[in-house]
């Protein structure tokens, strides 16, 4: 549900003032100092969400919201913040940073700008096609720590991966081959990196904020825009738009973060509260995803404005052909350190496809 702008400009003048506080100062409930005694209970963290309300966000929220007031007997309270609230994508990231809020996704969409190794996750036709495989790869502690530095290097603490479905494609037309996105105007996430794989296809991409993009597509300032179904249903994109394309080019795959410097301030108990409630949603999460982007996809089928094209085997093929020379741009530009993150995926992903050719041997069938 959108929120009104009043209660936008009071909040971020909330925030800022928040922000602009000296370190000697006492600081909120949720943002505790090193050198500060733990508040009395109960206390509330706040969380920033890169989504609107009934998203596969809220949904993750609202279960870790549950979860933590129950391991907590209700001394951590979890105020959730809807996209739109706080500001966009990359504004929430940075009150993550300097401590005004305690929690926030980041998507890779954005966040690539600052961390260029989670652009890994824009690169097309890299994961798996099975979802099992994707939900054992993301939830891996490997997988975690490659990304501990670079999240580091920017006093944010990476806290979890949370995928929320395969990417689709929307255009007045279908979008069968790379030829048929030459010139096409796609809104695309901020970062270069989510934009790169779109101009190899010969778009031309657009980088705009979330709650610009249904304007416009309504203006015909851009042509088509890419997002998972759940979002191009809630967002009604599908109005705006006649064809929905389901290329599964790949993931969205959002990061849950917090300042650095707060985590580890957090008294052991409250560490152990939050730690505990993650590993206790991650379940949840998925299998929210997979069942909002199935119900929303038939919700907008039976409304009937849009049609849906599903690519054949060889037409993922010749986009997957044509991305390439994104993934050797990603290298080129991550170095060492991300040329190994990518390989180290590809391993991954290449090891549990084949774990989950031979288990229903292995099981008897």
């Amino acid at each position: 549900m959108r929120t009104t702008s009043l209660r936008f400009s009071f909040l971020a003048i909330l925030f800022a003032l928040m922000a602009g506080c000296s370190e000697s100062e006492p600081t909120s409930a949720g943002s505790v100092s090193p050198e500060a005694e733990p508040p009395e209970y109960p206390v509330t963290w706040r969380f920033a969400l890169e989504e609107i309300e009934g998203s596969v966000q809220h949904a993750y929220a609202e279960a870790l919201k549950e979860s933590i007031e129950e391991l907590s007997d209700g001394k951590i309270l979890l105020d959730i913040f809807p996209y739109g609230s706080l500001g966009t994508s990359a504004q929430l990231t940075e009150l993550a940073k300097n401590g005004s809020v305690n929690l926030a996704f980041a998507s890779p969409g954005h966040l690539a700008d600052q961390i260029p190794e989670v652009g890994v996750f824009t690169l097309h036709y890299l994961l798996s096609d099975d979802g099992e495989v994707n939900r054992q790869l993301l939830a891996s502690p490997e997988l975690m720590a490659m990304f501990e530095t670079p999240y580091a290097s920017r006093n944010l603490k990476l806290l979890a991966f949370v995928p929320e479905g395969w990417m689709a494609w929307t255009a007045n037309k279908p979008l069968r081959t790379p030829a048929d996105f030459e010139g096409l105007r796609i809104r695309t996430m901020t970062s270069d990196m989510a934009a790169a794989t779109y101009r190899a296809y010969g778009a031309k991409p657009s980088q705009t904020p979330y709650s610009q993009v249904y304007s416009d597509l309504q203006l015909r300032q851009i042509d088509a825009q890419t997002n998972p179904i759940f979002a191009i249903e809630e967002m009604n994109f599908y109005e705006v738009q006649s064809t929905l394309t389901d290329a599964r080019p790949a993931q969205f795959i959002s990061s849950l973060v917090t300042n650095g410097d707060w985590y580890k301030a957090l008294p052991a108990k409250q560490q152990q509260w939050l730690d505990s409630a993650l590993a206790e949603v991650a379940e949840v999460s998925w299998k929210t995803q997979e069942e909002l982007n199935q119900t929303r996809l038939e919700s907008m089928l039976e409304a009937g404005d849009i049609k849906v094209v599903r690519l054949t085997e060889s037409e993922r093929a010749a986009f997957a052909e044509a991305s390439k020379p994104v993934h050797q741009d990603y290298m080129d530009a991550t170095g060492e350190r991300g040329s190994e993150i990518l390989k180290r995926i590809r391993q991954l992903v290449e090891t549990l496809e084949s774990r989950a050719q031979t288990s229903p041997t292995e099981n008897g069938g």
